[in-house]
């Protein structure tokens, strides 16, 4: 378990980034007045999580590898790292549905009715609950970190190995 500290921290950072996110959104009001622009203004939020996991994996470089890190080593670190955001991601989710915007559901489907994207409350309410967000946020971080990684350790691993 002491080798996954460093992954365990920055995942426990990234769930509280997303958290101060999701109260950012509220109090900017796209859970409610703004809400037509949600849709677009909620995707800056890969800019501060494309920098965790860059911050992520250069304290694991740094503070496990001794500033070596080969780019599998990296990867398995990020995937890890991206695991356990995935796991915390159901309980971030009930926080933001539950405590921080218990109105955005209700609000979101009302407005999806009226603009026609959907064309029932119900059919609304099927793609706007806690569940499927839980369900789509879990796998969206696992797929999203896991991509993000191998994209930042192109940059991150060394140029050199340790000799060893």
């Amino acid at each position: 378990m002491k080798n996954l500290k460093i992954e365990i921290k920055w995942a426990f950072l990234f769930t509280g980034m997303g958290l101060i996110w999701m109260v950012l959104e509220k109090i900017s009001g796209l859970h409610d007045t703004y809400i037509d622009y949600h849709i677009y203004v909620t995707n800056l939020f890969a800019i501060p999580a494309i920098i965790v996991m860059v911050l992520a994996l250069k304290d694991k470089k740094k503070n496990t590898y001794s500033g070596h890190m080969s780019y599998k080593q990296g990867l398995i670190s990020g995937i890890i790292l991206s695991l356990f955001i995935s796991l915390l991601s159901p309980l971030s989710q009930w926080i933001t549905t539950f405590i921080i915007t218990p109105e955005y559901f209700p609000n979101v489907i009302k407005r999806s009715v009226e603009i026609g994207y959907y064309k029932t409350t119900a059919e609304a309410e099927a793609n706007f609950n806690y569940t499927n967000y839980a369900i789509q946020g879990a796998i969206g971080a696992l797929f999203m970190g896991a991509v993000t990684t191998a994209i930042a350790m192109l940059f991150i691993k060394s140029k050199k190995q340790n000799p060893e």
